[in-house]
C-alpha cells in the first residue's frame, strides 16, 4: 500500500470513528427561532444576539424577531385596555408570526427564545395554545415565570402576579413545563431586579415579595445561572448566547464575540408613543435623517448619508454603511420632540434597527439641554460597569442590584457643545440640542 493511499484511508477512519453532535441537536440548528420582547421592548433587543448567531454560522434567514404591536401588558391579565395587551393579544400575535415563519422557511417546528414577560407569553401559547405542536425548543430568559411577587394585596390581577388564575395555570402541574417541548431557563444569581425578596423595584419597599433569585426557574426545565447578570442580559448577554447556543446544538459556540460585516445593512422599522405608552405600531410621516459623524466630537462629517419620510408601515431603510463609523440618527416624529441619536458602530447588517423618539418629562422643559445614555440590551450596575455622562455619574443611576438601563442629564442653556457618553470601554461623543427648539440627545450603547 502506498503511503498516499495508507494517509486517505486513516483520515477516512478518523472521519467515521470521530464522536458527532446527537442528531437532535444537528437537527435543531436548522430551525428557524423566533426571538420574544419583553415589556415594553421591541425586537430591536434581539439584534446583538442575532449578530452571535450569525457569527457561529446559523443562517440569517432563519432568525426572527418579533414585535409585539401594544408591548405594554394590562393591569388586569383579562382585561384589555387602550394601547396595552393581555397575554391572549399577545399569544395570538405570537401564533401568528410562528405560522409565518413555518410557511416561509418549510420548517415543522421552531425554537423559542423569550424574554421576560416574552417568556410568560410563550408558555401561555405552549400551554394554552397550538404551540407545542410547532415548538423543539423554548429558551426563557429572565422570564418571570413565578411573577414578580405572590401577593393578594398589590399587583391583583395582573399577570405579573404570582397568586393570580393566570400565572396559576401556568404553574398549575407537577411539571412546569410542556411534554414534547425541550425547556430551557436562564437566570441570574441574585442581580436580576425582577427576581429579589424584596419589593423595592416594584413600588413596594420593605414589602416581602414572596420569591428570590429561583423564581425563573422551572420545574422540569433544565435551569441555569449565570453569575452578575442583570434581568436584561439573561437574554442579551455574551453569556446568555453561549447557553442558548450550547442547549440548542449540542455544543459550545465558536465564539460569544461579533464578527464585522464587510459592508453592514440596516433597515427598521419607526415607532412612537400613544398617551405616553410606547407601541410597535410603524408611525407614517416620520422624518429620518442619517449622518456620519466624527467619533471625537460627535459633529457632522459631510452631508446626510440617507434621509426619508415614512409611509404607513413607518419602515427605513436599506443603507450600507462602515462598520467602524459612528453616525448620528436623526428622529422626527409628529408629536415628539426631535429626537438625536447618537449610535455605537454597527459591526453587523440588521433589519432590526428599530427607533424611537425620546419623550421629555416635565422638569426637562426649564433645561437648556438634555442629554440622555441609553442601553437597551442591560441595565447600568454602579461599582459592576464604568459610567460617565458629561464626566459624572448620572443621578439617576443608583448603587445596588442594576435597575435602570436609562441615565439623563439636564443642562444649563448655554450655547452647543460636545457631551462624552462612557459605558465600560466604550465611549460616544453627543452634541447638545436646544430644549427651546423641542430637541433632545440619546448615546445608545450597542452592547
Amino acid at each position: 500500500m502506498t503511503e498516499p493511499v495508507f494517509v486517505a484511508l486513516l483520515a477516512l477512519l478518523a472521519v467515521l470513528l470521530a464522536p458527532s453532535a446527537p442528531a437532535e441537536a444537528r437537527t435543531a440548528k436548522s430551525l428557524p427561532i423566533v426571538f420574544v420582547h419583553g415589556n415594553g421592548d421591541n425586537a430591536a433587543s434581539w439584534m446583538t444576539t442575532i449578530w452571535r448567531f450569525e457569527s457561529n454560522g446559523y443562517p440569517r434567514e432563519l432568525l426572527d424577531a418579533i414585535d409585539l404591536r401594544n408591548p405594554v401588558a394590562t393591569t388586569r391579565y383579562d382585561e384589555s385596555e387602550p394601547t396595552h395587551s393581555t397575554p391572549a393579544e399577545e399569544m395570538q400575535q405570537l401564533a401568528a408570526e410562528v405560522a409565518a415563519v413555518k410557511k416561509r422557511t418549510h420548517a415543522a417546528k421552531v425554537i423559542l427564545i423569550a424574554h421576560s414577560r416574552g417568556g410568560t407569553i410563550v408558555r401561555d401559547y405552549l400551554k394554552n395554545g397550538d404551540g407545542a405542536a410547532s415548538t423543539a425548543i423554548a429558551i426563557l430568559c429572565g422570564a418571570v415565570n413565578h411573577g414578580i411577587a405572590i401577593s393578594t394585596a398589590f399587583l391583583v390581577g395582573s399577570e405579573f402576579n404570582g397568586d393570580s388564575p393566570y400565572m396559576r395555570d401556568l404553574n398549575g402541574t407537577l411539571d412546569e413545563v410542556v411534554p414534547g417541548v425541550r425547556f430551557l431557563t436562564i437566570r441570574s444569581d441574585g442581580n436580576d431586579k425582577y427576581a429579589q425578596s424584596e419589593g423595592g423595584f416594584i413600588g413596594h419597599p420593605g414589602v416581602p415579595t414572596g420569591l428570590g433569585p429561583d423564581a425563573p426557574a422551572l420545574k422540569g426545565a433544565e435551569n441555569i445561572a449565570i453569575p452578575g447578570i442583570d434581568h436584561r442580559e439573561t437574554a442579551y448577554g455574551p453569556a446568555a448566547f453561549a447557553a442558548m447556543y450550547r442547549f440548542i446544538t449540542g455544543h459550545e459556540p465558536k465564539t460569544s464575540d461579533v464578527r464585522p460585516e464587510h459592508a453592514p445593512r440596516l433597515s427598521g422599522r419607526i415607532s412612537g408613543f400613544v398617551d405616553g405608552v410606547p407601541t410597535n405600531v410603524g408611525v407614517a410621516g416620520a422624518t429620518l435623517e442619517i449622518y456620519r459623524v466624527s467619533p471625537e466630537t460627535g459633529l457632522h462629517i459631510g452631508n446626510a448619508v440617507w434621509r426619508k419620510v415614512t409611509g404607513a408601515d413607518g419602515a427605513w431603510g436599506p443603507i450600507t454603511v462602515l462598520p467602524n463609523a459612528d453616525y448620528e440618527f436623526i428622529l422626527a416624529v409628529p408629536g415628539a420632540p426631535v429626537t438625536h441619536i447618537y449610535r455605537s458602530p454597527f459591526a453587523r447588517g440588521s433589519r432590526y434597527v428599530d427607533l424611537r423618539p425620546e419623550l421629555l418629562a416635565k422638569d426637562d422643559k426649564d433645561a437648556g439641554a438634555v442629554v440622555y445614555m441609553v442601553r437597551p440590551r442591560g441595565y447600568f450596575g454602579v461599582g459592576r460597569d464604568r459610567i460617565a455622562l458629561d464626566g459624572a455619574l448620572p443621578p439617576m443611576i443608583a448603587p445596588g442590584v442594576p435597575s435602570v438601563p436609562v441615565g439623563k442629564i439636564a443642562l444649563s442653556a448655554g450655547p452647543p457643545r460636545t457631551v462624552v457618553a462612557t459605558f465600560d470601554d466604550e465611549s460616544i461623543p453627543v452634541r447638545t440640542w436646544s430644549i427651546r427648539d423641542n430637541q433632545v440627545s440619546v448615546a445608545e450603547f450597542t452592547w
